[in-house]
């Protein structure tokens, strides 16, 4: 049997990049999947058809995860298809970089918003729809709240605190049998980063240098590991923040 049968799973910001590529191997592992989306519709429908056309089952939802009552609309949707909800990816996410000197707190609240805030929110309506036994929610966090980049203050703080919001859901939801874990990628080659004009150029050669596993990572990369924490394998694991990175020092 496959290792998610039976199970429901709401991958936000699935549309494309690393959401999609998760979505794509929870359904291979055997979940229903709900592909979340803000304002790509038909990335996300394509999703849905690969994993369709693959002999899964998705639907797609259309949600803007900074916004509460559209989370709502999310999981109404989800318990609609399929009743409940075993697994959440907090995987919805924007960066972006300045220095100091050009911080706003528009960028500041925006990335915060949805990063983080949104984050909270999400986790707080599925532990809601989880059974009596449990789940597993994944946030997809960064290795930027380590190596702490130049010029990324906004968008590391964002990533810090999921660092935090990890641990402190994995303590309170631990005695609802919900874990929390958090898997933290390095640099990825999506098509997020080829059109902010970091893969293929300087950032991506230097990210290289960095990682002595010599090369970039891909969604793939990161969604087998997200998979094993969905999973009854990682029966035992809650609270952690396990970095994705090929060994990532910095970029």
């Amino acid at each position: 049997m496959a290792k998610l049968a039976n199970k429901v799973a709401v991958v936000t910001g699935a549309s494309k990049g690393i959401g999609a590529a998760i979505a794509k191997r929870l359904a291979a592992d055997g979940a229903s999947v709900v592909v979340n989306y803000s304002s790509s519709k038909e990335g996300a429908d394509k999703v849905v058809a690969a994993i369709v056309k693959a002999g899964g089952k998705a639907i797609a939802v259309g949600a803007n995860v900074a916004n509460e009552a559209e989370i709502k609309t999310l999981f109404d949707e989800t318990k609609k298809a399929y009743g409940k909800v075993d697994i959440l990816v907090n995987n919805a996410g924007i960066y972006g970089f300045s220095p100091i000197d050009a911080v706003t707190s528009e960028d500041f609240l925006k990335q915060h918003g949805l990063n983080v805030l949104g984050l909270l929110l999400t986790s707080k309506a599925a532990a809601a729809h989880f059974p009596e036994t449990g789940g597993s929610i994944i946030n997809i966090g960064s290795v930027v709240s380590t190596i702490a980049p130049p010029a990324s203050s906004i968008y590391s703080s964002t990533k810090g605190a999921v660092d935090v919001i990890t641990k402190v859901l994995a303590k309170e939801l631990g005695p609802r049998k919900i874990r929390v874990n958090s898997i933290n990628p390095g640099f990825v080659r999506t098509e997020g980063t080829h059109t902010a004009g970091l893969a293929g150029g300087d950032f991506e050669k230097s990210a290289v240098a960095h990682t002595p596993l010599g090369r970039v990572g891909l969604p793939e990369d990161i969604a087998d590991p997200v998979a094993f924490l969905a999973s009854e394998d990682a029966r035992w694991i809650t609270g952690e923040l396990i970095s994705v990175a090929g060994g990532s020092t910095g970029v």
